[in-house]
């Protein structure tokens, strides 16, 4: 069985930036098993699987060890294969997810989504999550993940996580932010539990950061970058409990994958 997959660095307006995603176009869904070995076999951070519906697309999201419930990257790299190597014609997608219906539209030149906004609250830091990051807090908020607010973006820069720690919490990653020199913020996001040392670009993280960094900073536009050794460029808006996360995307490869 031959399966058409695509590489794609989402949040980039090129190549070897941004975040790669693997994405496998199917006409109806493999095992569970299956999807996962691809996933792990591809060694990203998500491999994403879609197929046709009455609505549009099911779309559905695998680290290299477990599915997630929601991927912003992985979504944006997902609507750049359908616009620039499927034919698809319409300003609008629809794709049906474990976190519900997610749209894409395609303005100019970016790939905008519409996101659930989550909205993190404060929480006492466990022990192991101040010894991962360094005890450098100035606040720790949760929701899906850990939301680690520092004093600056230097800070941020500079941080080298205790993976073991991080591994050990209760939330799916954490996500370490801090006020940008010269966008509204920074971030880098570390999820080793799910077998991602450091994401490069994470745009389900922006679906917290960006009702956080509105509250702080009296806006609801807001520019982002994710500062990983790769880098990228997040716009966000927030409306009410949904928030728009904007980005370039750009192929990388084109490939076939031969399954038993």
């Amino acid at each position: 069985m031959q399966l058409q997959m695509y590489q794609v660095d989402a949040f980039a307006s090129r190549v070897f930036e941004g975040n790669p995603a693997a994405i496998c176009p199917l006409p109806a869904w493999l095992d569970d098993s299956v999807m996962q070995a691809i996933a792990q076999e591809n060694n990203l951070s998500e491999t994403a699987f879609f197929v046709p519906s009455e609505k549009g697309f099911q779309l559905r999201w695998f680290t290299p060890n477990r599915e997630v419930d929601l991927c912003g990257h992985a979504t944006l790299a997902t609507a750049h294969v359908l616009y620039e190597h499927l034919g698809y014609a319409q300003s609008r997608l629809v794709f049906s997810t474990r976190s519900g219906d997610l749209t894409v539209a395609k303005q100019g030149g970016l790939l905008v989504m519409d996101f659930p906004a989550i909205s993190p609250e404060p929480c006492q830091a466990a022990a192991a999550l101040l010894e991962g990051i360094g005890g450098q807090a100035l606040e720790v908020l949760a929701a899906d993940d850990y939301l680690v607010v520092l004093a600056s973006e230097e800070q941020v820069r500079q941080l080298a996580p205790d993976m073991a720690a991080l591994s050990s919490l209760d939330r799916r990653g954490v996500c370490v932010t801090a006020p940008g020199k010269d966008v509204d913020f920074v971030s880098r996001f570390f999820a080793p539990k799910y077998g991602i040392p450091e994401d490069p670009v994470t745009g389900s993280a922006h679906c917290m950061l960006a009702p956080y960094w509105a509250g702080r900073l009296g806006k609801t536009r807001l520019q982002a970058r994710q500062i990983s050794p790769r880098g990228g460029e997040v716009l966000c808006e927030l409306h009410g409990e949904r928030v728009l996360l904007s980005g370039k995307a750009v192929t990388y490869m084109v490939a076939e994958v031969s399954l038993p």
